[in-house]
């Protein structure tokens, strides 16, 4: 699981809570057609803006940002030099023999295609062609949740402008004008919240998973190539190590100690 997005939502709800609970109490806070306006209204315009089959998979998208199985680049690296070790001590048919004992269905495809005598030229546009379709995939998820923090704080709006209109037209009871605007801009509290808490917060952390598996894959694809091609195991890593930076390797490195 991923620690970080836990805490960083839990921190943020408990800071939040502090800060309006610490001289108001909750029912201050608390308005359920509020809640209704913005999460209902967010609900809706996901509906309207993309196919039921993919907003029914929001569950599962949201669950890659909670839980993703970290990769070592730096350990990649060192299982593809060993495959290149093998490929060059014993050729590289000796490697059909690893695909089962390979986890990476994206090494295994691309070891096997290399087994197989396959074109080279053919191995990198077919595994490249997977890389898009994956980026694609990563973004139509993102974008669930970049919807819902655009139209989020525009319903939190749209709903204090309802607040205010029934305010409004009961003004001759002057009494009940604080009561009646301070309802009125819980709304927008939900909405900003609700976005910059929840929606757009999970959206970059979908966009970092998403560029940290597609390193993985670029080094693969690369590693596949060099595999292939019969390259010294020595050259294969110095290639495959020009993907990260230098802290990076660094950090990686010593990990691996």
């Amino acid at each position: 699981m991923d620690l970080a997005t836990l805490i960083g939502l839990v921190m943020g709800v408990l800071l939040l809570g502090a800060a309006m609970f610490a001289r108001e109490s909750v029912d201050t806070f608390v308005d359920v057609p509020s809640v209704a306006v913005v999460l209902g209204g967010t609900a809706a315009s996901l509906l309207i803006s993309f196919p039921l089959k993919k907003v029914l998979n929001l569950m599962r998208v949201t669950k890659n940002a909670f839980f993703a199985e970290t990769q070592s680049a730096q350990a990649l690296i060192n299982d593809l030099v060993k495959y290149a070790e093998i490929a060059r001590r014993d050729g590289i048919l000796s490697l059909e023999s690893m695909t089962e004992t390979i986890q990476d269905k994206f090494i295994v495809k691309g070891i096997q295609m290399a087994v197989d005598g396959t074109d080279p030229e053919l191995i990198e546009q077919i595994l490249e062609g997977e890389l898009d379709s994956l980026a694609t995939r990563h973004a139509q998820g993102r974008q669930l949740f970049e919807t819902m923090g655009k139209y989020a704080p525009a319903f939190g709006m749209i709903g204090t402008l309802i607040g205010l209109i029934i305010m409004l037209k009961h003004m001759e009871d002057t009494s009940k004008i604080g009561a009646g605007m301070a309802i009125a801009l819980i709304t927008t509290l939900y909405g900003a919240v609700s976005a910059n808490l929840v929606f757009l917060p999970i959206a970059d952390k979908l966009k970092m998973r998403s560029s940290e598996e597609m390193l993985m894959k670029q080094i693969i694809i690369k590693g596949v190539m060099s595999i292939q091609s019969g390259d010294n195991p020595r050259i294969v890593e110095q290639k495959l190590k020009t993907f990260l930076p230098p802290s990076f390797r660094d950090f990686e490195e010593k990990k691996e100690e």
